[in-house]
């Protein structure tokens, strides 16, 4: 048995490195669905569709847990495939198997608070709000899950989200550094503008930001804090475990990378984050 790691593309192994560095012992099998990538500027129906079949194909490949490592899939799919389609999927494949996200543990992270608590009505005892801004893909913005899922557990911290429509895809491309700083810069000054000021923190609610999170350090105020999601769902996932130790897979730590897309080596930029070469299996 191993665990699933799944994106639309190359952003969940900012993720997966992390997890990788948590479990070095565990089996791991990432799936990056290149072939539709990115998922942010899809309808909602297509990214359940599609999310449900990477998890299938994971399990399939002898994944019993899989960890959904991307914000688009997190945001819109996962509640539907945990409530509508796994009860019967597990029972059909005659073993435990389970789907995790990536935005439970962020939200934790960002309230220092577990995802169990809801906040009481302070009213107007608030004398200050602390402002988080999100980039993220435009279906996630669209999902509102940030601004939502933050407010029930902190009202004093307010959520403003800036759709990037097209900087998965540059990143899942390999764009030059000088096309994605400008992209990174016109997003972080459109927000600040939207809110009056720059945020207090931020989150890179796209695991593909994560590629360039230094191009968002350099273009918000020195000293912005960045709540990482990798970090976040390897402390989620360590706490999972610990619970469920029946899901710890593996212990060869075995690693494979598929894709639905092109096979082979990936581009330098990922490379330069993954920190050396980096080939992908047809999947």
């Amino acid at each position: 048995m191993a665990i699933g790691v799944f994106d639309s593309g190359v952003g969940g192994l900012t993720v997966h490195h992390r997890l990788v560095d948590r479990f070095p012992d565990a089996d791991f099998t990432y799936l990056g669905d290149q072939a539709n990538a990115p998922y942010g500027g899809r309808p909602g129906e297509e990214i359940v569709d599609l999310t449900r079949a990477g998890c299938e194909r994971l399990f399939d490949e002898g994944c019993n847990l899989v960890v959904l490592a991307c914000n688009t899939a997190a945001s819109v799919a996962l509640r539907r495939l945990q409530q509508t389609w796994l009860p019967a999927y597990r029972q059909k494949l005659g073993r435990p198997v389970n789907v995790l996200g990536i935005v439970v543990p962020t939200i934790e992270a960002a309230t220092g608070l577990p995802w169990e608590h809801e906040a009481e009505d302070l009213g107007d005892k608030i004398e200050k709000v602390e402002i988080i801004g999100v980039f993220s893909t435009p279906a996630t913005t669209r999902s509102r899950v940030y601004e939502i899922e933050v407010d029930k557990r902190r009202q004093d911290v307010a959520v403003f989200s800036e759709p990037c429509p097209e900087l998965a895809r540059m990143i899942e491309q390999g764009a030059p550094r000088e096309e994605l700083k400008a992209v990174v810069e016109g997003h972080v000054k459109a927000l600040a503008t939207r809110i009056g000021r720059m945020p207090d923190r931020a989150i890179l609610g796209c695991t593909h930001y994560e590629i360039v999170g230094d191009l968002f350090r350099e273009a918000l105020p020195p000293g912005t804090p960045l709540i990482h999601q990798p970090d976040a769902t390897a402390d989620a996932l360590q706490r999972y475990l610990d619970k469920h130790p029946e899901y710890l897979a593996g212990g060869s730590g075995k690693r494979r990378f598929l894709t639905t897309g092109a096979p082979g080596a990936q581009h330098s930029l990922v490379e330069t984050f993954w920190g050396g070469p980096l080939s992908f299996e047809k999947a």
